[in-house]
């Protein structure tokens, strides 16, 4: 049940000042669909409303806040002209401005010959100051002028700035006092207010600097929102500690023998990764793990080898991708692994139709099939496993935990590795996978070359399409990447069908082959094989080979409208090649001019191949939101956090999170019962349920 003095900020909207059933679907627009995301909509900006001497010189487009004596009303000479009014602030003339003018309302409210106190945006036409339609008009016989910072919040079509600070302003007045969460010593360590205080400070700054990530108040309320986040994962990751899982321990022959016939060695990195799953593996608790690693780290082959030690436990193992050409990838990269330990694997996909998956089916439940590698049709009712000891992940973003945790299900305390083929920065990893453990794979394999990474303007196109002629010619085969499938109307953008028949024009028909998302599975499957065995060079594509898809005799990638892809996206494509012992090149064709942003990612990508440093980067310059994939991945929407700017807030709430729990597990101190009423506060309902004494 949630506390009763936190049942006011539970409320409608209408209960805000100003807001009725009319304006309350406009607020909740902006993510106020209760009296407390009120509270939480922080501002985006401030304006300056402190009284000022004279405008004499304002910088033209700021708010000017002046005392004026009224003067001459210059009244339109035609339709449509602008009603001027004549002002004087004892030390320059200027003029109030009006478009569409009510001359009996403006002679009332500003009278000839008085005083009044006027806010606005100044501009200069003909250099004289002018102040079109001021946001303020004040007689200052009858009311208090502005004076101070006013804060400046997200807007939408159909609500002004006035009316939701008027909403937000009822809700500071309806926040309660509430009891005290954080730890005394932090408080004062870090000279934080209370959180009331933080609240009132957050929407009645002082200064520009009071709204800024830095500043104390925001500071307090973001660690209020990680600590929240942090502790409902560490209440989750402390359930499934205590929910029994099996012990899985092979003996290590499988993978001896598969190690054994790797033409490589396996990395420190994969050595690591592989230690941590087994002795997680080997526990009486399930395993939920994160493997992670750059492009070519040999995410992959970590994996394998922890599913052939649940088949050495005499188990089973499945691996998920979301898609059938990344799992048919998948098969055909470990098939050959699978004959070297003398074990059986299977494909299964939404395409497997009648005997043919009957059989399949039929070696999954008697367990002669070790491994299974598919789609989402691995999870559904039919699939039935002898004994299921290890469920793998591929590009865990692309799944929703519900769908992981229903092939988990499939197995009696199946053990789970989930497999991003993004590097994730630290802090997004904390913040959307703190319920696990993570392994890193932070090497690449030796001999791995460096790719060469060019910036192209398209205006350089028929160059391109020479170059690219003269190393087809040689034998080479390369990618080319559009961001769209077909022309649009709305966007210049290159099209994949009409980018491959330029090319196909070009180089000829059976040079080029085509590939996306729109294509029928066979269709795409054809291509791919095309491209693959070499009976073409070219293959022109969609986003559909950002991960997985693995030619090693690819050298080439062109990126068209690279400008228009995110940083993260851009490295996954330009990891496409380099895969081989060839000299690898990405060429970045981009429409000019570019923007600032743009400009930073491409720049980034020229300058470093580490995809670590590379998605660090892109949080900084895109945030967490909008990063690639990130809202499937289960990141937090933070209201009041950045997770590019508070980083280190976050790294200190997962620890204070994890202290909490190892010491009061049922939040029953008083500390603990304070942090029941901050998870209420927060929306962590559920994280409740997780106490024994909810």
């Amino acid at each position: 049940m949630r506390p009763e003095i936190l049942f006011p900020l539970f409320a409608e909207p209408t209960k805000l000042e100003g807001v009725g059933p009319k304006t309350a679907p406009l607020y909740e627009k902006l993510g106020v669909s209760r009296v407390v995301d009120a509270l939480f909509l922080a501002p985006s900006g401030v304006i300056d409303r402190r009284l000022r001497e004279t405008v004499q010189g304002a910088v033209e487009g700021g708010v000017i806040t002046v005392r004026v004596t009224i003067g001459r009303h210059n009244h339109p000479g035609r339709r449509g002209a602008p009603y001027r009014i004549t002002v004087n602030d004892g030390t320059l003339e200027f003029m109030l401005v009006f478009f569409h003018a009510h001359p009996e309302y403006l002679t009332r409210t500003l009278p000839e010959g008085e005083e009044r106190i006027v806010s606005g945006k100044i501009e200069f036409y003909d250099g004289i100051a002018q102040m079109p339609h001021p946001d303020m008009i004040v007689d200052p016989a009858e009311g208090d002028p502005p004076d101070g910072f006013e804060p400046v919040y997200p807007a939408t079509a159909g609500l002004n700035q006035k009316a939701i600070a008027k909403a937000v302003r009822s809700a500071v007045a309806m926040a309660p006092a509430l009891p005290e969460w954080q730890d005394a010593a932090w408080l004062s360590k870090r000279e934080w207010p209370a959180w009331t205080d933080a609240i009132q400070a957050l929407h009645a700054p002082e200064s520009a600097q009071d709204i800024e990530a830095d500043a104390p108040a925001r500071q307090r309320l973001a660690y209020d929102e990680l600590l929240s986040h942090q502790l409902a994962l560490a209440l989750v990751r402390a359930r499934r500690r205590r929910a029994k899982g099996r012990i899985t321990k092979g003996d290590g022959g499988l993978r001896r023998r598969v190690e054994a016939a790797l033409p490589f060695d396996l990395t420190g990195a994969q050595k690591r990764a592989m230690a941590e799953i087994d002795a997680n593996m080997a526990e009486n608790q399930r395993m939920l793990r994160l493997l992670q690693g750059d492009v070519g780290a040999g995410k992959t082959l970590v994996a394998f080898f922890a599913m052939l030690n649940a088949v050495e436990a005499g188990g089973q193992a499945a691996l998920m991708a979301p898609t059938e050409i990344l799992a048919r990838q998948h098969l055909a990269g470990l098939e050959s692994l699978c004959e070297v330990a003398g074990i059986r694997m299977t494909l299964l996909t939404g395409r497997n139709k009648g005997a043919a998956r009957d059989e399949i089916l039929s070696g999954i439940s008697d367990g002669s099939v070790s491994i299974v590698v598919g789609t989402h049709a691995l999870f559904q009712s039919d699939v039935v496993f002898d004994d299921l000891r290890l469920a793998v992940v591929d590009e865990q973003h692309r799944f929703g935990v519900n769908q992981r945790n229903e092939l988990a299900e499939k197995g009696a305390g199946a053990d789970i590795l989930v497999m991003s083929a993004t590097p994730i920065p630290r802090t997004l990893a904390l913040a959307s996978y703190g319920d696990m453990d993570i392994s890193v794979l932070d090497e690449k394999p030796p001999g791995r070359k460096p790719i060469e990474t060019r910036m192209v303007s398209l205006a350089r196109y028929d160059q391109v399409v020479e170059s690219l002629r003269a190393a087809i010619a040689k034998g080479a085969r390369a990618y080319w990447i559009c961001p769209l499938v077909e022309e649009s109307d709305t966007i210049d953008l290159a099209a994949a069908e009409d980018r491959a028949r330029a090319l196909r024009r070009a180089f000829g028909d059976d040079v080029v082959a085509l590939t996306h998302g729109k294509l029928k599975p066979a269709e795409k499957d054809a291509a791919m094989a095309a491209f693959k065995a070499g009976d073409c060079q070219v293959l022109v594509a969609t986003t559909v080979v950002e991960v997985g898809v693995d030619v090693p005799e690819a050298t080439i990638m062109v990126i068209e409208h690279a400008e228009r892809f995110g940083l993260a996206q851009l490295h996954q494509l330009r990891g496409r090649v380099g895969r081989g012992s060839g000299e690898s090149s990405c060429v970045l064709l981009y429409q000019g001019p570019l923007g600032e942003n743009a400009s930073a990612r491409l720049a980034v990508l020229r300058e470093t191949e580490d995809g670590f440093r590379i998605a660090e980067e892109d949080l900084k310059l895109r945030g967490a939101g909008d990063l690639l994939g990130i809202k499937q991945a289960g990141v937090p929407q933070m209201r009041l956090a950045d997770l590019a700017v508070h980083q280190g807030l976050l790294e200190v709430a997962r620890d204070d999170a994890r202290l909490i729990v190892s010491q009061d597990a049922e939040l029953k101190t008083p500390r603990g019962e304070a942090l029941r009423v901050l998870l209420y506060l927060m929306g962590r309902d559920d994280s409740i349920r997780y106490l024994g004494a909810a």
